[in-house]
């Protein structure tokens, strides 16, 4: 008999069998190796969430098994082997336009930012989170680092070193009861400028009726 291909990717013994049920946990590492693959950028946000509501409703390991069929190994088994993706993204820009990660961008593991005199504003609003936390290893001179949150996103300064910069720090008052999705770690410098961190901002319809900016569903 040949052999078949679990849900992560990998080959089954003779044993397995497409048709067999899926339980909970071959749904939960299936999920895994696609949100890793959307972080080293092997799918788009899109791709993503229509691979993860395939992956949630699965009945059968022949249904899980097709949604890591076109990744590479190395991803496909990273919830069962615990091979590291690669999943580091640098920016460098010095004197030219704004620096922007807005919308549905899949947030990596790291990301390396080398920024002289540019603006620079990261959105987690709407941003495909794959990963429980984010360095951002920063070296920036001059302009404003903008990081927009959302309820479950924290941010951490103590690797921060700031350098004739200030720090603008505007948040809700927290829920004790919203679990942390997200930590982002800022560590290296920022020379001058500032760094801010606010919320996203209320459409006019929110303002009017005093309700705070909430994210889309899925982001």
């Amino acid at each position: 008999m040949s052999e078949e291909i679990s849900p992560t990717g990998k080959h089954a013994g003779p044993g397995s069998s497409p048709e067999l049920r899926a339980s909970h946990a071959d749904r939960d590492r299936v999920v895994d190796v696609l949100r890793v693959a959307a972080g080293d950028g092997l799918l788009t946000a899109d791709e993503l969430d229509e691979r993860l509501e395939v992956a949630l409703s699965a009945r059968t390991l022949g249904e899980l098994a097709t949604l890591t069929a076109d990744l590479p190994p190395t991803v496909a088994t990273v919830g069962g082997t615990g091979a590291e993706a690669k999943d580091v993204v640098r920016i460098e820009q010095v004197f030219s336009g704004a620096v922007e990660r807005v919308g549905r961008w899949v947030v990596p593991r790291r990301l390396d930012l080398a920024i002289t005199y540019c603006e620079v504003t990261l959105d987690f609003t709407e941003a495909v989170i794959t990963h429980d936390t984010l360095r951002i290893d920063v070296a920036m001179t001059g302009k404003t680092l903008t990081l927009v949150t959302k309820p479950g996103v924290v941010v951490d300064l103590d690797g921060l070193q700031l350098v004739h910069s200030r720090v603008k720090y505007r948040q809700p008052p927290a829920n004790p009861d919203t679990p942390v999705v997200l930590r982002v770690e800022l560590v290296g410098q920022k020379a001058h400028g500032r760094v801010v961190m606010r919320p996203a901002r209320r459409t006019f319809g929110q303002w009017l009726l005093r309700k705070p900016a909430s994210p889309s569903a899925g982001g």
